[in-house]
């Protein structure tokens, strides 16, 4: 049986490209859509996956709530 490991987030680190553009990046206020960073990243994301918009959330579990919350009724 093959086994995908999805801790990656956690278990590697970032290389100094990725801290480059960590340290590059523009910051703002990301509560109503103040942060230019990830504006252009849901922009991006959208685009690539042919839709509307796109939404950037913390962790896989808040996406998975996220999909489960859009794709069935209350009390399902």
């Amino acid at each position: 049986m093959r086994t995908v490991d999805l801790r990656s987030d956690t278990t590697t680190l970032p290389t100094d490209e990725m801290r480059q553009a960590i340290a590059g990046s523009e910051l703002g206020d990301d509560v109503f859509q103040g942060d230019p960073t990830v504006n252009k990243l849901q922009d991006l994301a959208a685009q690539r996956m042919g839709k509307e918009a796109a939404l950037l959330v913390p962790s896989g579990t808040m996406a998975n709530l996220v999909s489960i919350l859009t794709h069935c009724g209350r009390g399902a």
